[in-house]
């Protein structure tokens, strides 16, 4: 017994002298794993204000979008879900807290006995069990540990919901903006064929043109025609999609105009290391790591031997094979330990693939970094390019409208052919829809730096 009591003494105190180093040590990011660069060359690494520390209030300012991001909100299920999640992962970090604590239990019983219906024998014992395992191996400490990184996972992951519940919004605002321009546009080409097409008829009555360029100008009309339609259901598409991210039946979505728009176009991101302080998608590779750690010290501290304290505090009638009326107060300890011995390998196992395990998660962790720096570098090369076609595309619609005044005069005096007029109508079509494209890559490009930088979450 006394070797017994020995044997444990040294184990535990091996415990803490050789494992204590690493089993109750607490997450730190691992020294080789580096955030600068994470950009690339086209962003500006100063240390200002990041856009994602912007709340999206001050960001999106069209009140109807501001509505419409706070109905979303308030009715998103996928919102919904992860503040659920949250509740949970808090009730599992209470639990693990807890665990520290004794634990006690009230478990009363009683007994009768009889020998050949001779008289009746009653004991009863009313025990208050206690139970306490002793954290020499720093289970009880990586457990919470463990417990504690997933709730904050769920936080992030929360935020990660609202930064792409937010971003999905404005993206859907901002293209119904975009199809409404459109439109307008087609609507006014529209009727600017048709006014064509009587002038050639008029013309051709004339003798001053033939049918073929009377029935081309007919079709060409009928084709901008039909592509009204195609906007139409466009539109719908989009505002079907919209009510489903805000968690509500297909419905007219009111909204202002692409031309009325102001959005923030600040390109200063700050340093990588706002990035990650932002970015929910990297904080929460960073968790999947410290968990990952955890369940690697878990998976040492099973080769340790552990130790449970218990008791029982009571009152009972019943002590040893005498009966005693009334009972007497029942006070025991026990103490045990658990030191494993053999298990066929099974711990060192579990070790291995606890280790593989960090590791696939510390690659994880180093690749959600490289793409969150590729993403930014494309956000912001799709502003710069959005606002480097503003004044050639100005330039190209100025000069198209020419031509087909032009065009058209020249015409008239027989001095031009119909083709060439056909020619420059439609690409000054094109101009136009571009140059609202444009404006919509513009805005689109601030929403995705936006997302990228982790916005959205005040």
């Amino acid at each position: 017994m006394r070797k017994l009591v020995a044997y444990s003494i040294v184990a535990v105190t091996a415990v803490m002298v050789f494992g204590g180093c690493s089993i109750y040590s607490h997450y730190s990011r691992p020294d080789d794993i580096s955030t600068e660069g994470l950009f690339g060359e086209n962003v500006s690494t100063v240390d200002s204000t990041s856009i994602a520390s912007i709340g999206w209030r001050e960001f999106f300012t069209d009140p109807q979008l501001q509505e419409l991001i706070e109905y979303g909100l308030q009715n998103n299920i996928d919102l919904k879900v992860a503040e659920s999640r949250i509740i949970e992962a808090e009730a599992a970090l209470r639990t693990a807290r807890l665990s520290y604590y004794p634990s006690f239990s009230f478990s009363p019983q009683g007994t009768l006995s009889t020998y050949n219906f001779d008289g009746w024998g009653k004991k009863y014992e009313l025990p208050v069990d206690i139970s306490w395992e002793v954290d020499v191996a720093g289970r009880l400490f990586n457990k919470k540990n463990k417990a504690r990184v997933a709730y904050e996972q769920s936080l992030v992951n929360r935020r990660s919901v609202q930064t792409q519940l937010i971003s999905a919004i404005a993206n859907s605002y901002y293209t119904l903006l975009m199809l409404d321009s459109q439109l307008e546009v087609s609507r006014s080409t529209s009727a600017n064929w048709r006014e064509n097409v009587r002038i050639m008829k008029a013309m051709k009555e004339a003798g001053m043109t033939n049918e073929a360029s009377v029935s081309q100008t007919e079709a060409n009309s009928c084709s901008i025609d039909a592509s009204l339609f195609d906007l139409e259901r466009q539109i719908s598409q989009v505002e079907n999609s919209l009510s489903l991210i805000l968690g509500d039946a297909p419905h007219s979505i009111p909204r202002g105009r692409l031309d009325q728009q102001k959005i923030r176009t600040e390109l200063l991101v700050g340093v990588p290391a706002q990035l990650l302080a932002n970015r929910p998608d990297v904080q929460g590779a960073e968790l999947d790591l410290a968990q990952a750690y955890y369940t690697t010290n878990l998976a040492r501290a099973a080769f340790y031997p552990s130790v449970n304290l218990g008791g029982t505090l009571g009152w009972t009638n019943s002590a040893g094979s005498a009966l005693t009326n009334p009972g007497q107060f029942l006070l025991s300890f026990v103490g045990g330990l658990v030191q494993p011995i053999f298990n066929a390998g099974s711990n060192r196992a579990q070790l291995k693939i606890a280790q593989a395990q960090q590791e696939q998660a510390k690659l994880a962790f180093v690749q959600a970094l490289l793409s969150a720096g590729s993403e930014v570098n494309d956000a912001i090369m799709q502003c710069q390019t959005a606002r480097n076609k503003t004044d050639v595309r100005k330039r190209q619609i100025a000069a198209l409208e020419s031509a087909v005044v032009s065009t058209q005069q020249l015409m008239r005096h027989g001095e031009s052919t119909y083709l060439e007029v056909l020619t420059a109508q439609q690409n000054l079509l094109q101009a136009q829809l571009s140059q609202i494209a444009d404006r919509f890559e513009g805005i689109q490009g601030m929403i995705n730096l936006y997302q990228a930088l982790g916005g959205g979450s005040n």
